[in-house]
């Protein structure tokens, strides 16, 4: 924990597919802030999607920051989409065909899963990628006290927030969410990312699960009931920036209204789950201290985010779209995806490198932009040369302070 600092930091990381190589420019940013050899500064590091497997990623090498960051940037800045699905001729069509006969037909064998494209290789990636084993080592040794991955339920509706933490963690539950302690594996983190329709449901223990950012209610609750006490939030795709709507005369395209609904899901939850906590703080604000101690358990929470509104993204989109592999191209150009009304559907299955590295850029350069916001919320020694190794970690405390979180 940083020097000075006296509360457990969270990094809740939303998920968007291939949006989420932004995060990775952010954490760039803040990695450079700090000397090279700093641990992990985040007590709690929550996840979602795609935004779960750079969580991942980050607790994988929670006693070096800068090391979490850099094999990060290696895995977005080399991407190509067939490392996350399937992009070649015979396994596009096989796909698409079974999905098809599947909607005309209904399902003839119940154990084969059904999606329009096939994650295998994602699957394969992430096994040489991450050794999961190294999430507990950290927190033994102190530098995380959890991770935590979300998926969500097919048969129970519910929002799940499987986590891996330090003893004295335990479960919670709440309308239509609930936390549960589980090794963290690469299951977890293929169920929090499949994307409905798109990616095949995974199972886990008793229950089919996909993306996590469905029926995600509260996006920034699992931090809080593992403890932060403050949380930077990493988005993928805020609010727009037009103060004007556009008036519109074409019907929507099939691919325009996939991406509203992928929007809803990744982006609109997290937005409402933060407006919410910043009208729960000022109420709390309101509040004597000597009367909030004798009739809540509720307690202010600091929260920062950053996030690129979503035209943004789209557009870098639309710059790379003649990157998507061919096959995919003609899989989708019949729904708008290749047009500019549909650009959002591509801003979350593009994941070839030129488009990824672009979104580092961007997130490097909003983390930069907001360097001195970023010191202040993680108790950064603004004297410190981040680039000085001689500093070493005697700056470097850790203190682990308890929190209550009964209302939370």
């Amino acid at each position: 924990m940083l020097q000075g600092r006296a509360q457990h930091i969270g990094l809740v990381l939303s998920g968007g597919g291939a949006r989420a190589a932004y995060q990775v420019g952010v954490m760039r940013a803040i990695a450079e802030m700090l000397p090279g050899d700093t641990p992990n500064p985040f007590d709690v590091i929550c996840g979602t999607s795609a935004g779960g497997l750079n969580a991942a990623g980050l607790a994988t090498h929670a006693s070096s920051l800068r090391d979490g960051v850099a094999m990060l940037e290696s895995v977005w800045g080399e991407f190509r989409t067939d490392q996350v699905y399937r992009t070649d001729w015979p396994g596009v069509i096989a796909r698409g065909w079974r999905f098809m006969m599947t909607l005309a037909l209904g399902r003839l064998r119940r154990d084969l899963p059904i999606s329009l494209l096939d994650n295998n290789p994602l699957r394969q990636l992430l096994h040489e990628r991450l050794n999961m084993a190294r999430v507990q080592d950290g927190i033994d040794q102190g530098f995380l006290r959890a991770l935590c991955i979300t998926a969500s339920g097919y048969s129970s509706g519910e929002s799940v927030s499987f986590f891996q933490g330090a003893p004295g963690l335990e479960s919670w539950r709440r309308a239509r969410r609930l936390g549960l302690r589980s090794a963290i594996a690469i299951e977890h983190l293929m169920a929090s990312a499949a994307i409905p329709m798109f990616f095949p449901a995974v199972r886990v223990n008793r229950e089919f699960f996909g993306d996590g950012a469905l029926r995600q209610l509260s996006p920034i609750s699992p931090a809080l009931h593992l403890g932060a006490e403050k949380v930077l939030v990493i988005g993928v795709g805020g609010q727009s920036r037009r103060q004007v709507r556009e008036k519109t005369v074409a019907y929507p395209s099939i691919a325009q209204v996939v991406s509203h609904i992928m929007n809803s899901s990744f982006v609109d939850s997290l937005e409402a789950d933060v407006e919410r906590l910043t009208r729960i703080n000022r109420t709390l604000s309101l509040i004597p201290d000597e009367v909030r101690a004798q009739q809540t358990t509720l307690r202010e929470v600091d929260v920062l985010v950053m996030s690129p509104p979503a035209e943004v993204l789209d557009a870098i989109a639309m710059r790379h779209a003649r990157l998507l592999p061919k096959s995919i191209r003609m899989f989708v150009r019949g729904s708008g995806a290749t047009h500019r009304s549909g650009s959002g559907v591509l801003s979350y299955l593009l994941f070839e490198a030129p488009y990824c590295q672009d979104l580092m850029d961007l997130g490097y350069h909003d983390g930069c932009a907001r360097r001195e916001e970023l010191r202040r919320f993680l108790a950064i020694d603004s004297t410190l040369p981040a680039q000085d190794p001689a500093a070493g970690s005697n700056v470097i405390e850790f203190k682990r302070a308890e929190s209550n979180n009964a209302g939370l």
